[in-house]
């Protein structure tokens, strides 16, 4: 409990050192996934078109999440993925996901949940990694995705 207290403190502070800084969390970098930045759509979204969903809780001040941002998402490894998930971004300091943050245990960022279209958890990430590690792990919650 102290080290989600702690989590919760530290990431309020960033947020208001950060905030005359921060850049519109639905500005995204040319060749990014369509992102849909409502936890409540993106779930009717994905029940709809039996997609599953890759839901990013991030922050603009997360160097990580912002490197995630820039050079993993948008990248040619990843962008075969684009359309076969439904991508989510959503802001770890917007007060509207902290629900969302509770219900996947968000203790770090960026955390990556991935959910099957009914809205289950069938893996996560947390941290940053490579367009081609990252698309790796894509390819196989497709494939189990697919099987359920």
């Amino acid at each position: 409990m102290k080290t989600r207290s702690f989590l919760a403190l530290a990431m309020g502070l960033a947020a208001l050192v950060a905030a005359p800084f921060n850049s519109v969390a639905a500005e995204f970098p040319p060749g990014s996934p369509k992102f849909v930045t409502d936890y409540a759509k993106v779930l009717a979204d994905s029940k709809e078109s039996g997609k599953p969903i890759i839901l990013i809780f991030s922050a603009s001040w997360c160097p990580p999440c912002q490197t995630m941002k820039k050079e993993v998402y948008p990248d040619a490894a990843v962008k075969p993925f684009h359309d076969k998930f439904i991508w989510a971004y959503l802001d770890a300091d917007d007060e509207k996901n902290k629900k969302a943050m509770e219900k996947f245990g968000v203790e770090g960022i960026p955390h990556i949940e991935f959910l099957s279209s009914a809205g289950k958890s069938i893996g996560k990430q947390v941290g940053g990694g490579s367009p081609e590690d990252f698309a790796k792990k894509l390819k196989s919650l497709l494939a189990s995705a697919n099987k359920s």
